[in-house]
């Protein structure tokens, strides 16, 4: 009897097609050089979750559906004043997905939440980091089709951020292309 690992369908493309391609696109020398997807970090903020505690399962439920992963919280790093933060306040959720969870995520976020959103005309050419890292953020959570109405009927925001090896932005924004992320059409 065969077993066969699963191996989801944009990380197969990948490995077996897009990647050679762009190689000969950027005019790489090696195969290893090629923009590559290393993380998926998906992060709540909760600054408002010191007034609230329920806010914070609220989230922590809706991110371990969306993701599949338990998230872990996150706390301040500093006493602020004027926000009336202390130190070691719990002030947001995050997870970190990787290998075969990190292109199941991409795969749905790209192909069923993005479609989603209300007037949506593609995502920001912007949002790169000197490192090539790409983050998106949604206001609101209830675009994910894994959550009922009662997980949306508290609003929070997500930050999605793709973390990429890459030599440049030009390259990772080849490689989201590659994975069918819509960017927005360039006005002149």
């Amino acid at each position: 009897m065969e077993v066969r690992s699963y191996r989801s369908r944009l990380k197969q493309l990948y490995f077996e097609s897009w990647m050679k391609q762009l190689k000969d696109e950027l005019g790489l020398a090696n195969l290893h050089e090629t923009p590559r997807l290393e993380a998926i970090v998906v992060n709540v903020g909760l600054g408002r979750a010191k007034d609230d505690k329920r806010l914070l399962e609220v989230a922590e439920n809706t991110l371990s559906k969306i993701t599949g992963q338990k998230p872990v919280q996150t706390t301040a790093k500093r006493s602020i004043a004027s926000f009336k933060l202390r130190q070691g306040s719990k002030i947001g959720l995050m997870v970190t997905l990787r290998d075969a969870r990190m292109y199941e995520f991409a795969d749905r976020f790209i192909n069923l939440v993005l479609p989603r959103l209300r007037d949506f005309h593609g995502v920001s050419a912007r949002s790169f980091d000197r490192q090539g890292n790409y983050s998106i953020g949604l206001a609101d959570q209830s675009v994910f089709p894994e959550l009922t109405y009662e997980d949306t009927a508290t609003p929070h925001g997500l930050q999605i951020t793709f973390a990429i090896k890459a030599k440049n932005s030009q390259h990772a924004r080849a490689l989201l292309e590659k994975l069918g992320v819509p960017f927005e059409k360039e006005t002149q």
